[in-house]
């Protein structure tokens, strides 16, 4: 997010992704312990303002560490960690819910198959339940992908020099509005069109025939 760098926002979709399949495949097992913490996420990082949640990484919780951690937080930590995580930690939970629901959409019957073969549980899911439900929810995923490029402009409220900051100091400094504004739309547009051709490649290739979208058939 520094300059026209977007290394950190892909730092953050890995994040998302890895987190919020995580999510997504506890909130449909059996164990109620473990739906219950994954729906408590859930409910949490969606309901909150990306901004505010920022707000409490930056200025909030390195209050409630011990002083040493809290002072390495404040004084040390590059910005850009803390901005890495708070558009993860929020992106997951929304990834949470697409793989949810793409595990949901298949049929009861597949995971009684894996079972009835001898498969455990955590087998079904890695080598029967996720590969189909990640080809069906491609096309969500394909827009929370570009979702977090563009919600990586929100850090800047919070000092990081993303994008979207580096824009208002040139403002500020050449009141060329029109010209600059028109060259971070096209970054914006370029960033966000590049996510959207390469997922919609991949989707092309692992689309399961019947299936257009989570639940879709």
């Amino acid at each position: 997010m520094t300059g026209l760098n977007h290394d950190p926002v892909f730092v953050a979709l890995v994040i998302a992704l890895l987190l919020g399949s995580v999510l997504g495949v506890i909130r449909t097992t059996p164990s109620k312990w473990l739906v219950a913490l994954g729906d408590a996420y859930v409910e949490l990082f969606r309901n909150i303002p990306l901004i505010v949640q920022l707000f409490l990484w930056f200025h909030v919780f390195p209050e409630l560490l011990p002083k040493a951690a809290g002072d390495f937080m404040k004084q040390d930590l590059p910005d850009i960690v803390p901005a890495v995580l708070g558009l993860g930690f929020y992106t997951a939970a929304r990834i949470a819910e697409q793989v949810k629901s793409g595990i949901l959409s298949l049929p009861r019957g597949q995971t009684n198959a894996g079972l009835a073969m001898g498969l455990t549980l955590a087998q079904v899911y890695r080598h029967v339940l996720l590969p189909m439900a990640y080809r069906i929810i491609l096309p969500t995923l394909t827009s929370e992908s570009m979702n977090i490029f563009k919600n990586s402009s929100v850090t800047y409220a919070v000092g990081v020099l993303e994008l979207y900051f580096q824009y208002k100091q040139i403002i500020e400094k050449t009141n060329q509005v029109l010209e600059i504004t028109i060259v971070v739309t096209a970054i914006y547009f370029i960033l966000a069109f590049s996510v959207n051709r390469i997922m919609a490649f991949i989707e092309t290739r692992v689309r399961v025939p019947g299936y257009i979208a989570a639940g879709g058939k």
